[in-house]
């Protein structure tokens, strides 16, 4: 009988034991982190790659873009300093998964393949994508199957969206991938590409400044249209939930459509870059 009732006591606290132990567990949760950890370290690291208009190094030789206002604007609205952190595109997931920064605010498209590695916030804003060409080498071209044949040359940066599209809906043509959208820029340039896929309005910008070089064989429009969300590592149920409220803020103020508008469909920034 005594046994019987010490049985029956130990599962009693056992059972009242539970919750306190699973609080604890979700306290340690949190603690974990990154969104408790930025705060603590008063610190958020921000891994990107430069694009413009997105991230872009000013006269002075810092960085200013679109992606470089909304980061400066998101670890201010958490408290903490804005620490950036570039990194080649084409590794730039592998490095938020080993921990060299916090977040990736760098322009980046969310893709199903993407997403079994990273977890995507809600998107910020939508991008597409746009082909520049060489005036000589792509004359007469004014759509996408003119450039989808074996003899023509496309070029874009490697591990972005632009060369996925690319591959997917060029499949006839020459691809040839660079770590540097200046690099691929260049091939088109100096005749050694027919045009470059890229994300809008980096085509746009190159056909004006060298207007007697190159054109815009698809009259300034995207074929194709991608959301871009914040990367975070997987499992941060917290970290995720602030980014997704802070987007919905910002776009319920109109501060997000106003910094986009300003980056995006002006060239008043111009004159701050190199």
């Amino acid at each position: 009988m005594k046994k019987q009732l010490a049985l029956a006591l130990l599962l009693v606290l056992t059972i009242l034991a539970v919750p306190l132990w699973a609080g604890d567990a979700r306290q340690d949760l949190v603690r974990a982190g990154t969104l408790e950890q930025v705060i603590s370290k008063h610190k958020l690291r921000i891994g990107f790659s430069t694009f413009v208009p997105w991230a872009m190094k000013d006269k002075q030789g810092d960085y200013t873009g679109y992606e470089i206002e909304v980061a400066k604007q998101l670890a201010e609205d958490m408290g903490v300093e804005a620490v950036f952190i570039p990194t080649k595109w084409s590794g730039i997931i592998p490095a938020l998964l080993t921990g060299k920064f916090d977040i990736i605010i760098g322009g980046m498209g969310i893709t199903p393949g993407r997403n079994l590695k990273v977890n995507f916030s809600d998107p910020y804003e939508f991008s597409g994508m746009s082909i520049v060409a060489n005036n000589k080498l792509a004359a007469g071209s004014d759509d996408l199957e003119a450039f989808n044949k074996s003899d023509v040359t496309i070029v874009a940066r490697i591990g972005t969206t632009a060369a996925t599209a690319a591959k997917k809906l060029l499949p006839n043509a020459r691809l040839r991938l660079f770590d540097d959208e200046g690099q691929a820029l260049q091939e088109v340039l100096n005749n050694r590409a027919a045009a470059m896929v890229s994300s809008q309005p980096f085509p746009e910008f190159q056909a004006l400044k060298y207007s007697g070089k190159l054109f815009l064989p698809l009259a300034g429009k995207t074929f194709t249209r991608e959301p871009i969300g914040f990367a975070i590592r997987k499992g941060d149920v917290d970290f995720l939930n602030f980014l997704n409220n802070w987007i919905r803020v910002k776009n319920a103020d109109g501060w997000l459509q106003d910094r986009y508008d300003y980056w995006f469909t002006t060239q008043d920034w111009k004159s701050q870059v190199q």
